[in-house]
């Protein structure tokens, strides 16, 4: 659902958008005074709503309306707007109906002067079907995980990614060799996503399961990844501790550098050991060992 808040001071605006990323909004559109935020349907609970403006004095003239979004043809919604995406010289994630990497690279090298792929000759080519899921890498925090998940070693190990979205990181983890890779969303419309975007990058051994942490296998993993919100990760952080292998990785994303002290206080009390942070655009990634 879109919700447009409209007389939204430009000082406040950034304040705004982190009180709604707490209650469930994933993605948002400045524009001249208005802020066009978007929740999913199941996650819209309108007095979490009211609170958030009724908390600040400066948005007492702030008014807001509900707009139910129209299904849309999202594959030419992306090819109007968004390119492919390229991250750490290693990783292409691109629609259907882009060139894939082999393709792009054998253009005309006019068409690539402009481009940083001409200098590299290969890379984790990811096909993501555009839907409604959260994770394109066109987002901060997808790109953050994608980068950190580049320089893990993963190879022969057991991945989990909590809240898949798009499945992307799931794919990722399987190119860069892990033996078994589970995907795990409550949302039914990135379950079925995941599942397509498995589909067409043949990554059929990728375990993708529709449900919440209560889905999590009994199975110890090797790494677990979870890019959500500030107030779901403080929820399951203890559910991920006691889900990785000892000497087992943690990252996580969905957070502004601001909600990190909470983030590390929450890993620490489950005895995760502390190893670091990359942060792009105020959107964070923390990462613990076990």
């Amino acid at each position: 659902m879109e919700v447009a808040f409209t007389s939204v001071p430009e000082v406040m605006k950034e304040i705004v958008i982190a009180e709604l990323a707490e209650i469930g909004f994933d993605s948002f559109n400045e524009e001249e005074y208005k802020l066009l935020a978007y929740i999913p349907e199941e996650f819209f609970v309108e007095p979490a709503i009211q609170k958030v403006i009724l908390k600040y004095r400066e948005l007492k003239e702030v008014f807001w309306s509900v707009i139910p979004l129209p299904d849309k043809n999202w594959n030419e919604l992306w090819e109007s707007q968004y390119d492919p995406v390229f991250i750490a010289g290693k990783c292409y994630i691109r629609a259907p109906f882009h060139e894939s990497f082999e393709d792009y690279k054998k253009a005309p090298a006019h068409k690539l002067t402009s481009s940083p792929i001409h200098q590299f000759t290969s890379c984790y080519d990811i096909i993501i079907e555009p839907k409604m899921s959260f994770g394109t890498a066109h987002h901060e925090t997808t790109a953050l995980m994608i980068e950190w998940l580049l320089e893990e070693d993963v190879s022969g190990k057991t991945v989990l990614d909590m809240g898949c979205g798009t499945g992307v990181l799931a794919i990722l983890a399987l190119q860069l060799g892990a033996a078994e890779v589970f995907a795990i969303d409550n949302d039914k419309r990135a379950f079925e996503n995941t599942t397509e975007n498995v589909h067409k990058n043949k990554a059929r051994d990728i375990h993708v399961i529709h449900g919440d942490v209560n889905e999590i296998p009994e199975k110890k993993v090797n790494l677990l990844l979870a890019n959500i919100n500030k107030n779901v990760l403080l929820e399951q952080i203890p559910v991920y501790a006691n889900a990785l292998y000892e000497g087992g990785t943690l990252l996580l994303s969905g957070f502004y550098s601001e909600d990190l002290p909470v983030i590390r206080e929450k890993g620490e009390e489950q005895h995760l050991k502390f190893a670091g942070v990359r942060k792009k655009n105020n959107w964070m990634v923390v990462k613990f060992n076990r």
